[in-house]
C-alpha cells in the first residue's frame, strides 16, 4: 500500500515537473499585446518662468519576443504613447496654466536578459515619431484648446531615446514597467517659440502573450 502511494506521488511530481517545463517560454518566439499608462514630464527645459509638472497619458501596442538563446533575446515593440507635461507661470503679470499632450508612435528595440522564466530584463534604444499635439491654456477666466498635426520644421518629429525596464511573466499574462528618456530635444530647426525640452516618462502596462 505504501509503495503504491509512493509510486502515485512520484508520478504526480513527474507530471507537474513536465508541465512546469512546458511553461518555460524563453526559447520560443512569442507575440503579445499590452496597454497601460505613462507618467511623463520633461527635463532640460529652456523657457523663462517655465515650471513643468508630470501628467498621465495612455500607452498601448504590440510586442514580439525573439530568442537568441535561452537567456538572451530581442524584443521589438510598436506603441501608441501619450506624453507631455503641465506647467504654470506668469505672462504679462497674469498667472497661467498650460497642459501639453503629445502623441507618439514609439519603436523601442530591446535587448532582453532572461535569468528566469518569470522575469525578463529589457534595455535598448527607441525612435519616437510625433504625429499630434494638444495644448490646453487657461489664464484667469479664459480657457482654450489648440490641436495640431505636426507638419512644420519647428518640431522634431523623429526623436531618439533610451528605455529600460522589466517584465513579470505569469503564463499568458505579462506585467511590464519601463523608464524612458529622450536624448534629443523637441525643437527641430531651432526656431520654435515653444519651450525646448526632452521627454522623460515611466510606463506601467498589462499584456497578454499569445502561445499554445
Amino acid at each position: 500500500m505504501k509503495q503504491s502511494i509512493l509510486i502515485i506521488a512520484m508520478f504526480f511530481l513527474i507530471v507537474q515537473s513536465g508541465k512546469a517545463q512546458t511553461n518555460d517560454l524563453r526559447e520560443r518566439v512569442i507575440f503579445g499585446a499590452k496597454a497601460g499608462l505613462n507618467y511623463s514630464n520633461v527635463y532640460d527645459s529652456q523657457g523663462e518662468e517655465f515650471y513643468a509638472n508630470s501628467k498621465i497619458g495612455l500607452a498601448a501596442g504590440i510586442f514580439l519576443a525573439i530568442p537568441i538563446s535561452k537567456f538572451i533575446g530581442l524584443q521589438p515593440e510598436v506603441l501608441l504613447s501619450q506624453k507631455g507635461y503641465s506647467s504654470s507661470g506668469s505672462f504679462l503679470g497674469s498667472p497661467y496654466n498650460h497642459t501639453r499632450t503629445t502623441s507618439y508612435i514609439d519603436l523601442p528595440l530591446f535587448i532582453t536578459l532572461k535569468p528566469g522564466e518569470f522575469i525578463t530584463l529589457l534595455a535598448g534604444p527607441q525612435v519616437s515619431y510625433l504625429f499630434h499635439q494638444k495644448d490646453v491654456f487657461s489664464n484667469g477666466s479664459i480657457s482654450y484648446e489648440q490641436e495640431k498635426e505636426i507638419e512644420n520644421t519647428n518640431f522634431r518629429k523623429n526623436t531618439f531615446g533610451f528605455v529600460a525596464g522589466a517584465d513579470i511573466n505569469i503564463n499568458h499574462l505579462v506585467i511590464g514597467a519601463r523608464a524612458g528618456w529622450d536624448i534629443q530635444k523637441n525643437n527641430g530647426d531651432g526656431t520654435s517659440t515653444n519651450p525646448n525640452y526632452k521627454n522623460v516618462w515611466y510606463q506601467a502596462t498589462i499584456g497578454y502573450r499569445f502561445y499554445k
